[in-house]
């Protein structure tokens, strides 16, 4: 699944890459089979299996919503029984909700862990410097962004030369940053290699251990356990393959089938480009000029009229869209097959929302002359029509 990042304002860029999340249940069962110790426990899709499993743990349990969105905890997707009676009541209530959006279907089960510290360890890559990464931190259970933006002191990395990989020097270094005793260096050597396995062996972009839990008896457990593949490698991995596309938004997913390079954002302004460089250039521009994209979508190169169509189509229809910006440079696409495929899209879509055009290049006067019948006005500068499309958003906006 494509994702994008956008950076602070200051910077303006943007750029996108490509991500799988698993589900915390998922992960478990990969850090467990490289030895990593997790709680005790299992995965249930009723409440009746999740009163079976308090049962048979016999102990004070932890239910997890096993959902793909952060911050769980904050919204009520973690909760806590003393009880198999307590553990099916409260397996009903979370199977009921939906915790930021995403419907809860499946419910870790796992025994509740006497904790001494929370910590924080993660396995990622730094697109910057080219190389994995741990994150490490005394400051678990909390989000790694609210920590890196409260408490950027409190965050330690340490880099991997990916010619050489993990070395026991970064377990030492690892266990003075978490101020820990050095009786448990064969432990956290243990864990951070077999963190790097994972990473090597699954295509990972990010394994992470949030908390990490000192227990009360001394002993290292992962207590949350987060992994995103890098979907580019999936055709290394048949058995993850079926696991694609869970976190896909409806429109995400139709995109998809209609073969367009698209993502969700949460903005107002639909974005049609031809071209994953112009696209995130017109993006850029939408948030320069302080309005906010509501997607991605790139059309590629040589473009027909029905494929045109298709894209206005799925941006004119989409709930959140106020303005749709289409930004061309006709190229191998041609400005005429453009116009033609966005005079087709209102035709059958029959919803009238404003369409700000910016084509250059082949046949472009042609293109004009379609669109221009059917009174739609193109700009031949990309700044002109991005601050119109702004525009316009934010007139829709302050009349409803």
């Amino acid at each position: 699944m494509l994702k994008l990042i956008i950076s602070p304002p200051a910077r303006r860029t943007i750029f996108w890459y490509a991500e799988m999340k698993l589900y915390e249940f998922e992960g478990r069962e990969i850090v467990a089979s490289y030895g990593i110790p997790v709680p005790r426990g299992n995965v249930a899709s009723s409440p009746e299996e999740a009163e079976r499993i308090a049962r048979e743990l016999g102990v004070p349990v932890v239910l997890k919503a096993q959902v793909l969105v952060g911050g769980r905890g904050l919204a009520g997707g973690v909760k806590f029984a003393d009880t198999p009676e307590q553990a099916k009541a409260v397996a009903a209530e979370l199977l009921s909700k939906s915790v930021r959006g995403e419907k809860v279907d499946k419910i870790l089960v796992v025994e509740k862990v006497c904790i001494s510290k929370e910590l924080y360890i993660s396995l990622t890559v730094d697109r910057a410097a080219r190389k994995p990464v741990y994150i490490v931190s005394e400051m678990g259970g909390v989000e790694i962004e609210d920590l890196a933006r409260k408490h950027p002191e409190k965050i330690h990395r340490i880099y991997v030369d990916p010619m050489v990989g993990y070395t026991d020097y970064m377990a030492r270094e690892t266990l003075k940053v978490l101020n820990l005793p050095w009786s448990l260096l064969p432990e956290v050597a243990k864990l951070m290699s077999a963190m790097h396995r994972i990473m090597i062996d699954y295509d990972a972009e990010l394994v992470e251990f949030n908390p990490l839990a000192l227990t009360c008896d001394g002993r290292l457990v992962a207590l949350d356990v987060k992994i995103i593949i890098d979907d580019n490698a999936l055709f290394r991995h048949p058995d993850l393959q079926k696991l694609y596309g869970r976190d896909m938004t409806e429109y995400e997913r139709r995109a998809k089938e209609l073969g367009f390079s698209y993502v969700e954002l949460d903005g107002d302004i639909g974005v049609i480009c031809n071209g994953a460089g112009l696209t995130m250039a017109t993006m850029d521009s939408i948030l320069y000029y302080g309005g906010r994209p509501a997607n991605f979508l790139d059309l590629g190169g040589g473009a027909s009229s029905e494929r045109v169509k298709e894209a206005a189509k799925l941006m004119l229809t989409h709930p959140r869209v106020k303005v749709l910006l289409v930004n061309i440079f006709g190229g191998i696409t041609r400005c005429d097959e453009v116009a033609k495929g966005v005079v087709e899209a209102i035709k059958e879509v029959g919803i009238s929302k404003p369409i700000v055009v910016r084509m250059l290049g082949t046949n472009e006067e042609e293109g004009r002359r379609i669109l221009a019948e059917h009174g739609i006005s193109a700009y031949s500068e990309m700044d002109e029509a991005v601050r119109r499309a702004v525009e316009i958003a934010k007139q829709v906006s302050s009349a409803t």
